[in-house]
C-alpha cells in the first residue's frame, strides 16, 4: 500500500492528524528515532504518539560546564576565592560540570606510576567550599573515598536526610578478565545541609572531572546510572598522559554524557592530525557497560547514545598558518572574528575532520593559552622574547562543544585567574529533560516501539495486547490514536 500518496485512505488521515496537530501545537517538538527503513507508517505512530503523550513533560535544567588546565600546580587555599570567581555560585545554576587538565606534573612518575587519589580530593574540596559556602550553606569536609572503578552509580538513600550515597561496582570481567565480582563502598557526600552535592567524579593521570547538583533537584529528580569511564591515548596510543574521562547520567528520562578531554599538544603542521585521532578514539573506546543491576534499567552504552552531549577541556587545536607577529596584532586589536579565521579546530570541522555537527559558542574573548608564567597577562615568547620562554603563538586551546536537542547555549566566557600560563573558560547551558507525570499503558512509549528489528507484527500486537493479522491490526491502532487525538484535552483532564 503506497501510504505517501495523498488520495490513500492512510494518506488522508496523515495530513489530518498532521493538519489538527498543527492547530493545537503551533511548534511541536519532534523526537526522532531509529526505525525500521522505509517504515513510514510506524514513524507516524511513533511521532504522533510522542506528541499527544500526556504522561510526559519538559523542565529546565541550567548546566555550568567549565574547563581549565592548572599547569600541574596543587590547589591551594588561597585558591578557593579564584574558584568563587570563576564558577560564581548562583541559584540559576542546577548543575556543575568541571574538567580540569594537569592537575598532576605530566612526569614519568606521575603518568606510569600509580593513580593518587589525593590531589583530587584536594580538587573537591576547594570546589564543595567554593560552591557552599559562598550560597551561606555550612562546608565541613566531606568522606571522599577514591572511585577506582571504570562503573559505578549514584544511588539516593533514604537512611540519609542530608546525605547521598554511592555504591561502586567493579566490572572485573572488563577490568581483569575474571567473573564479575561486585564490591560496594558507600560514602557520604558531603556531612551537612550544603546547597550542592558531588554526583561524579573521576581522574586518570592529570585529566579529571567532578559533577555537582543542586541537594534539591537530586532529591527531586530520578538520577540514575551515573558511571565514568577513562580512555587513555597518550604516549604510544595508550598512555593517560593525553587521553578523556567522561561522566554518563540520566536524570529522569534524558540522558547526559559530559566528556573532559586533553589532546596531542604541538603547533607544527600536521599535529591537528594527531589531535583529531584522539577524539576518534575516544569515540571509540569509550563505554558504559552494563552491570547485573542494570537488567531493567538500561542506559547508554556509548558517547552518541546520549540524549545530550558536552566535550570540553585542553583541546590544544592552534591557530592555523597564521604568522606570530600577526596573530598577537590582531588580539591587541580585539578583532576576533578576524582571527577565527585561522582557528584550526573551526576549519577541521568544516573539513570534516573532527566534530561534524558538533556546535560552538562564538568565541568573543582572547586566546587562553600561553601565558607567560603565573600572575601574568603576558603571553609567552613574542619579540623580543625573554630568556627561557618558550615561543608559542596564542590560540583558543580550551574548548566547549556539545550535541543534541533541546540546549540552549547562555553564555560563552573566559576568566582572568593567573593561577596557570591557560585561562579558564566556561559555559552556561539551559537544557530540558523529560520527567515521567504518571503512567498511561495506552500511551506508546519509545521504548515500546525501539529496537527497529522487530516486524511490524511483533511491534503492534503487543502494544493493543491482542492477536490476529497486520492489517486488523494497523486498522485497531488507527482508529484508537484518532480517537485519543480528538479527546486529548480529556485525557489530560482525567490524568
Amino acid at each position: 500500500m503506497n501510504d505517501k500518496n495523498p488520495k490513500s485512505s492512510s494518506g488522508k488521515f496523515r495530513k489530518w492528524l498532521k493538519r489538527k496537530h498543527k492547530k493545537k501545537q503551533p511548534d511541536p517538538y519532534y523526537l526522532q528515532d531509529e526505525l525500521s527503513d522505509g517504515d513510514d507508517f510506524m514513524e507516524d505512530i511513533y511521532v504522533s504518539s510522542l506528541e499527544i503523550d500526556p504522561c510526559t513533560s519538559t523542565n529546565e535544567l541550567r548546566i555550568f560546564v567549565g574547563t581549565w588546565n592548572v599547569a600541574g600546580r596543587a590547589p591551594v587555599g588561597s585558591l578557593a576565592v579564584d574558584l568563587e570567581e570563576w564558577l560564581k555560585p548562583q541559584d540559576a545554576v542546577d548543575i556543575y560540570v568541571l574538567g580540569f587538565q594537569e592537575i598532576v606534573p605530566l612526569k614519568t612518575r606521575t603518568v606510569i606510576g600509580a593513580e593518587d587519589p589525593r590531589k583530587a580530593t584536594n580538587w573537591n574540596l576547594l570546589i564543595g567550599k567554593a560552591l557552599n559556602e559562598s550560597s551561606g550553606c555550612p562546608w565541613l569536609t566531606p568522606m571522599l573515598n577514591p572511585i577506582s572503578s571504570d562503573s559505578y552509580h549514584y544511588v539516593r538513600n533514604p537512611g540519609l536526610e542530608k546525605g547521598a550515597s554511592f555504591s561502586a561496582i567493579c566490572d572485573n570481567a572488563r577490568m581483569r578478565g575474571k567473573p564479575i565480582t561486585e564490591h560496594r563502598h558507600h560514602q557520604q557526600a558531603v556531612i551537612g545541609g550544603s546547597k550542592y552535592k558531588l554526583m561524579a567524579s573521576k581522574k586518570m593521570v592529570g585529566v579529571f572531572i567532578s559533577v555537582w547538583m543542586k541537594e534539591e533537584l537530586a532529591t527531586k529528580y530520578s538520577v540514575s546510572n551515573v558511571k565514568v569511564s577513562s580512555v587513555a591515548c597518550g604516549i604510544m596510543g595508550y598512555l593517560g598522559n593525553k587521553g578523556s574521562v567522561s561522566v554518563s547520567m540520566s536524570i529522569e528520562r534524558t540522558s547526559f554524557c559530559f566528556i573532559a578531554a586533553h589532546l596531542a599538544s604541538g603547533e607544527k603542521q600536521g599535529d591537528e592530525g594527531r589531535r583529531n585521532h584522539q577524539v576518534s578514539e575516544i569515540f571509540k573506546r569509550t563505554s558504559f557497560p552494563r552491570s547485573a543491576k542494570d537488567e531493567h534499567n538500561l542506559h547508554p552504552l556509548t558517547i552518541l547514545g546520549h540524549d545530550r552531549i558536552f566535550w570540553f577541556g585542553d583541546l590544544n587545536y592552534r591557530l592555523y598558518n597564521l604568522e606570530d607577529n600577526l596573530a598577537r596584532h590582531l588580539i591587541q586589536k580585539k578583532d576576533w572574528k578576524a582571527l577565527q579565521e585561522f582557528d584550526q579546530l573551526r576549519r577541521e570541522q568544516e573539513d570534516g575532520g573532527v566534530f561534524q555537527g558538533w556546535r560552538e559558542g562564538n568565541i568573543e574573548f582572547a586566546p587562553t593559552y600561553k601565558y607567560s608564567s603565573s600572575n601574568c597577562n603576558r603571553y609567552s615568547g613574542g619579540v623580543p622574547s625573554r630568556s627561557g620562554e618558550k615561543q608559542r603563538t596564542p590560540a583558543w586551546c580550551d574548548r566547549i562543544l556539545w550535541y543534541g536537542k533541546g540546549v540552549k547555549l547562555l553564555s560563552y566566557l573566559r576568566s582572568e585567574i593567573k593561577f596557570s600560563d591557560h585561562r579558564p573558560v566556561s559555559a552556561l547551558f539551559s537544557t530540558q529533560i523529560e520527567v515521567n507525570k504518571s503512567s498511561n499503558p495506552r500511551i506508546f512509549s519509545k521504548d515500546t516501539i525501539v529496537p527497529n528489528i522487530m516486524p511490524p507484527e511483533q511491534i503492534i500486537f503487543p502494544l493493543q495486547g491482542t492477536s490476529g493479522n497486520y492489517e486488523e491490526g494497523k486498522a485497531t491502532l488507527l482508529s484508537l490514536i484518532v480517537k485519543d487525538t480528538e479527546a486529548s484535552s480529556i485525557h489530560t483532564q482525567k490524568l
